[in-house]
């Protein structure tokens, strides 16, 4: 696997937990705004999953699929933090925690891979852009 590969194999892994997530918690979610804005979010990373799957399949790669552990762990840890609240709070911190972890993580491949392909880097600066809008949108639920 290459490092453009590898990249995109990280982002669609990213993008698949964040979806996972918001699939996940989005029937405790209370407030109108932010059951709005996470659905937002679930299309916007669908919209940019494509273009990540578009860029695997001239590599001959299939988007691959969450582990079914992985699956199961965000489910848990969903149930686990939200077990005594459920607060719009609760949820919008545990998803600024998880989409920072994607921050980091896009930032990290971005300073790692400073010569990968212009259309990847587009891809990966455009997943780690909105992310950083995403915490924005979440701080107001705090």
């Amino acid at each position: 696997m290459n490092n453009e590969e590898y990249i995109l194999t990280e982002v669609n892994k990213g993008i698949k937990m964040g979806m996972d997530s918001i699939s996940n918690i989005s029937d405790k979610v209370q407030d109108n705004n932010l059951r709005q804005d996470l659905q937002y979010q679930y299309n916007k990373y669908n919209e940019i999953l494509n273009k990540v799957n578009n860029q695997l399949s001239k590599y001959g790669e299939f988007p691959k699929e969450l582990n079914p552990m992985q699956k199961a762990m965000g489910w848990m840890m969903i149930e686990w933090n939200t077990m005594n609240d459920k607060s719009d709070s609760k949820i919008s911190e545990m998803m600024l925690q998880g989409t920072n972890m994607g921050i980091i993580e896009g930032v990290k491949l971005l300073h790692q891979n400073p010569d990968c392909d212009t259309e990847i880097k587009n891809i990966l600066n455009e997943f780690v852009k909105f992310q950083e809008n995403t915490v924005e949108q979440l701080k107001k639920y705090l």
